[in-house]
């Protein structure tokens, strides 16, 4: 296989490097950045075995396309990817947002992605092969995008040691802006707001504690990178952050009025939603092989992923198989868990596809 990935820094490096280390030995990866020492750098590190010059040249003869550049930058890189790749090769993205540049673009040769993955650190220096080892790997396949590459992606993302998960764009970015976005906004709030803090007392703080360390570890991080993820997903921040000041009101308010049973089971609820939301990272099971029968039209493979995804049903791997005829094929999938088989089951027969499981 040959890959080119376009940004050879944290998460380009990365993705170099897994795919050198965890792939076929013939796999070739092509690595272009206009900063002329980080692409050096990739070459030296091993993350890329060629270098380019152009976007043009990355992308000759490439099988899958990575963009991995901020988000703002994005769509300009897009709009050269398309122009210059094969009529076969899959492009992906690997940016913290995705409405905007789904909204980009009809290609059916782009999918969108974003892996969850990333370090305190940035540029190929902190790459590393096992940075994606269990993470989420978002995966926003339109309407328009290849069934054919779309697997592809798939299973590439899941031998760089990532779980593909399907999601459509909107809710990415609602869901993001929850788990990712606002705990940046958090941290930088509350560290300024302790900095202040320090500043106007007489007497020096006490050490800081862990609570607070694990709380702004994301403190100000990259500014570049995340003054553009904040101005793309603005409107799903600011929401999220209106709920929040609602919810954190409520507890001042408890405070104030000395309402102990209600801080109680405030504290309560927290601790039985951590423990949901840790299961539900933890879920497994025994594998099941799921065969669905589909007509062989274009956005019927989207159709399903999105279908199992927003019902939190994730996809270990998958096959297509086009019948001979090629009117209609199979998709195969591939699901951990006998709850998670058993919905995957009901959410493609609600779509009117038949669906058996393999013995």
């Amino acid at each position: 296989m040959r890959i080119a990935i376009l940004g050879v820094g944290l998460i380009g490096g990365s993705i170099g490097l897994a795919a050198r280390e965890r792939l076929d030995p013939g796999t070739e990866v092509t690595g272009f950045d206009p900063d002329a020492d980080g692409l050096a750098a990739a070459r030296d590190r091993g993350a890329i075995g060629r270098t380019a010059s152009s976007v043009a040249e990355a992308l000759e003869g490439a099988e899958v396309c990575f963009l991995c550049a901020p988000v703002d930058r994005l769509p300009k890189l897009l709009n050269s990817a398309i122009e210059h790749a094969a009529s076969d090769c899959a492009i992906t993205d690997v940016g913290s947002t995705k409405r905007a540049i789904a909204a980009s673009t009809a290609d059916e040769r782009f999918v969108g992605g974003h892996p969850i993955a990333g370090s305190e650190g940035t540029g190929i220096g902190h790459a590393r092969s096992d940075l994606f080892d269990g993470a989420a790997w978002y995966l926003t396949p339109g309407e328009q995008a290849s069934g054919v590459l779309y697997e592809r992606l798939h299973r590439l993302v899941a031998a760089l040691g990532a779980h593909p998960i399907a999601i459509d764009p909107e809710s990415h970015d609602r869901l993001l802006a929850t788990v990712s976005h606002v705990p940046h906004v958090f941290a930088n709030v509350l560290v300024s707001q302790a900095a202040r803090t320090l500043t106007q007392e007489d007497e020096p703080l006490p050490r800081i504690g862990p609570s607070f360390r694990d709380a702004t570890r994301v403190a100000g991080a990259n500014p570049s990178i995340w003054n553009a993820i904040y101005s793309s997903n603005a409107e799903a921040i600011a929401a999220e952050l209106d709920e929040t000041i609602e919810r954190l009101s409520a507890v001042a308010g408890a405070l104030r009025a000395g309402d102990e049973p209600a801080i109680a089971a405030w504290g309560e609820r927290a601790r039985e939603d951590r423990r949901r939301l840790l299961e539900s990272e933890l879920a497994g099971g025994p594998l099941h092989e799921l065969r669905v029968t589909v007509p062989n039209e274009p956005g019927i493979v989207a159709q399903v992923a999105l279908a199992l995804g927003r019902a939190g049903v994730n996809i270990a791997d998958m096959t297509l198989s086009p019948a001979a005829d090629m009117r209609s094929g199979a998709i195969t999938l591939w699901i951990t868990g006998d709850q998670a088989a058993a919905r995957g089951w009901e959410l493609i027969a609600e779509l009117g596809f038949a669906v058996a499981e393999a013995s």
